[in-house]
């Protein structure tokens, strides 16, 4: 098992943790650098794909990497919201009412197949989502820090489920998809997994929670010139009015793309933000919060293929944007 890490700069902490969770995930290298660029901005995550190709080994695999706090809520249409949030209830012995925390009072929460619970329930992360505390009964609790929310669907499968509504969607910072490995990786899969000991259960923690707070607090020092905000803006501005999109991207999805992008430049050892860096983090940052129109689904249209062909009409800016 491998001692907890205290990295001084971003590029080792980083690694550290990359190399913790390729021990269990293999071969999909930007999926777990996507999902750490979402931890240091504060963001939170959808991993969406089919079923088995390792969206909640993924989740418990970076939960297991950090000396912080984990929770797991499977949901089910049963769970109700203060499964989530926690409730209050009467002392029996001062008579005073306490508060009996619920699963998300974690740091890092994992929500595994959160589109299998009611509208309801769903709504009970939405003020736990933005604004990072929760409020039961009119007494609001703040969540530790740093806390992150995983959350994983099968986007498949139709029976049983409720889709998350746009608020939701809106406020998960980067969508992730997995995909399936190559015959390669997967036959190092098998390799890893056919003996008595999984690398899950070999894992332990290689980054503290004040080193994940400190790096958060790095990606705001990263420079973002005029233009790269202008970059920003125009992208998203014209998903706003695409023949093809019903709904295009929120202010907040502009401010999570500036933020991804100053995100992938530190990653990248870098104090200043390339033109490469918002186009790399375009599609997971904005697809997710696009609906298309009834005519483009006709069309079998997805959302990545109309912001892929809109980014491409955009000027790039010239240096370090």
């Amino acid at each position: 098992m491998q001692p907890i890490s205290a990295p001084a700069q971003p590029r080792p902490m980083v690694y550290a943790l990359q190399q913790n969770i390729r021990r269990v995930i293999v071969g999909k290298d930007e999926a777990i650098e996507l999902l750490l660029i979402a931890l240091v901005c504060r963001g939170h995550v959808l991993i969406e794909d089919v079923p088995g190709v390792g969206k909640t080994t993924m989740a418990a695999a970076l939960a297991k990497s950090l000396q912080c706090s984990f929770k797991r809520i499977q949901f089910t249409p049963d769970v109700t919201p203060s499964d989530v949030t926690g409730f209050t209830m009467v002392n029996l012995q001062t008579g005073d009412m306490e508060f009996k925390p619920g699963a998300v009072m974690s740091q890092i929460v994992l929500a595994d197949e959160i589109n299998r619970t009611s509208p309801k329930t769903q709504s009970a992360l939405l003020e736990v989502m933005e604004e990072g505390q929760v409020t039961v009964d009119g007494v609001t609790h703040r969540l530790p820090q740093p806390f992150m929310v995983m959350a994983t669907q099968n986007p498949v499968e139709f029976v049983g489920t409720y889709p998350l509504p746009e608020a939701q969607m809106d406020r998960f910072f980067l969508r992730i998809a997995i995909g399936y490995p190559s015959l390669e990786e997967e036959i190092d899969v098998l390799e890893r997994y056919s003996g008595q000991v999984t690398p899950m259960q070999t894992l332990a923690p290689v980054c503290r929670a004040e080193e994940i707070i400190a790096m958060q607090e790095q990606v705001g020092t990263v420079y973002a010139s005029h233009e790269a905000r202008s970059y920003v803006a125009t992208i998203v501005a014209m998903t706003r009015n695409h023949a093809a999109l019903q709904l295009g991207a929120s202010p907040r999805g502009s401010i999570a793309l500036l933020r991804a992008a100053q995100a992938s430049a530190l990653l990248s050892g870098r104090d200043y933000v390339l033109p490469d860096d918002i186009r790399r983090m375009a599609l997971p940052v904005l697809s997710h919060r696009l609906i298309l129109t009834p005519e483009a689904r006709m069309k079998g249209v997805s959302a990545q293929q109309v912001l892929s062909q809109l980014i491409d009409t955009v000027p790039v800016p010239a240096g370090r944007a």
